[in-house]
């Protein structure tokens, strides 16, 4: 008798692929329109993951119309349908050819950062902002590849798949569960590591920050590591200018830290200036942060009671 997860797993897989082969098949823009279809169809016809996002943007931006934030949403369903898109079209993309959709805005204080790691390493603080998974994989062609802290997919066949399409650029992945000592590694031997910082954490492995004027359960990664490894943390989003296929990567300069003598009080002022960081960049762009995400999920414990 054939086991039911493991004939699942395998028509997920081979759907996936399927769907890859076809949107890839496709002249680029018109992928991207078919991708961008789709998402405003799932935003349509998926009405608890819309009523969730119309419920998040709702907290974050009170002042803006119900109007203003449906528009919101189909604008960040149909980036996310393009981001698909484009991800079927990145074995096309050469290390001549990634600069046709990617530019970077302030070259100067990237090459700046880039330059001056050392053996201390530089920590990249990120999200899942506008084609997250072109960042890692534009910088990888263009010679400076990136580490990212990976957290395995159900399906292990789908799972091992993405990490052999990152690995073609020359992005490596570190497992979440055995993340930290591989971390510290690759910021000792002088790599970037990228940690995006905005999903919901469990109450054992974060601390409670203002996120939009909510309490938000964050990671300490970005904090912890650079404490221990001595890496400067710089924000960088690669940011979708409008609906088209261009990209900027938008650099910050690195987050100051504070060091008051009280490692946990630190601790959680720091993730809260990291925090502040990807909260301006969503403000700025609302339209290319997932809103569907379930950010506010883990409550604190007075909220709880």
């Amino acid at each position: 008798m054939v086991d039911e997860d493991w004939l699942v797993d395998r028509l997920e897989f081979w759907a996936l692929r399927f769907a890859v082969a076809l949107l890839g098949s496709l002249p680029r823009s018109w992928a991207l329109g078919v991708g961008a279809g789709l998402g405003t169809l799932l935003y349509y016809l998926v009405w608890p993951y819309r009523r969730r996002g119309l419920t998040h943007l709702a907290w974050a931006f009170p002042d803006r119309s119900q109007s203003e934030l449906r528009s919101i949403l189909r604008a960040s369903a149909r980036n996310l349908g393009r981001m698909a898109a484009e991800i079927c079209h990145f074995p096309a993309l050469t290390q001549e050819s990634v600069g046709r959709y990617v530019r970077i805005g302030n070259p100067e204080l990237w090459q700046q950062v880039v330059a001056g790691r050392g053996q201390r390493g530089l920590l990249v603080l990120t999200a899942h902002f506008g084609n997250w998974e072109l960042l890692a994989y534009a910088h990888g062609l263009l010679g400076v590849p990136v580490t990212l802290i990976h957290r395995p997919m159900r399906n292990r066949l789908v799972d091992e798949w993405i990490l052999r399409w990152r690995q073609r650029a020359g992005t490596r992945s570190i497992a979440k569960k055995a993340a930290a000592k591989e971390a510290l590694k690759v910021l000792r031997q002088g790599g970037i590591l990228a940690v995006p910082a905005d999903q919901n954490q469990r109450h054992s492995f974060g601390v409670f920050v203002d996120f939009f004027g909510r309490a938000a359960c964050t990671t300490t990664g970005p904090v912890r590591l650079a404490e221990r490894s001595g890496a400067l943390v710089v924000p960088v989003f690669l940011r979708r200018v409008g609906e088209t296929d261009q990209h900027v990567v938008e650099v910050f300069p690195p987050v100051e830290f504070v060091h008051t003598g009280d490692p946990q009080r630190d601790l959680v002022e720091n993730t809260q200036r990291c925090t502040k960081v990807i909260e301006e960049i969503i403000r700025t762009y609302p339209e290319q942060w997932i809103w569907f995400h379930q950010r506010w999920k883990t409550r604190p414990p007075e909220e709880r009671r």
